[in-house]
């Protein structure tokens, strides 16, 4: 069972948050042995995804009008939301 953590904005500033477009969140994925992703869908005008994952010490995120396929292998967390600073 995978543990994810709350971060404070300092800590997500101190250990680096990475925003980055749906394309490059997938080659992040394709790096990425097994990785946790976490996943927060809504939005008040329509539908909004969000995706979160850890890559060597970064955490990357990316948020699509439509769902990303993720690859095979890839451990899915489904969150209520996700709230990133700034």
């Amino acid at each position: 069972m995978a543990l994810v953590s709350i971060l404070t904005r300092s800590e997500l500033v101190r250990r680096g948050l990475v925003r980055v477009e749906p394309q490059e969140f997938s080659k992040v994925l394709s790096r990425t042995k097994d990785p946790l992703v976490v996943v927060a869908s809504g939005g008040w005008f329509g539908a909004k995804y969000q995706y979160l994952v850890s890559y060597k010490g970064l955490a990357f995120y990316t948020g699509s009008q439509t769902p990303l396929v993720l690859p095979t292998g890839c451990e899915v967390l489904t969150a209520k939301s996700i709230r990133i600073p700034g």
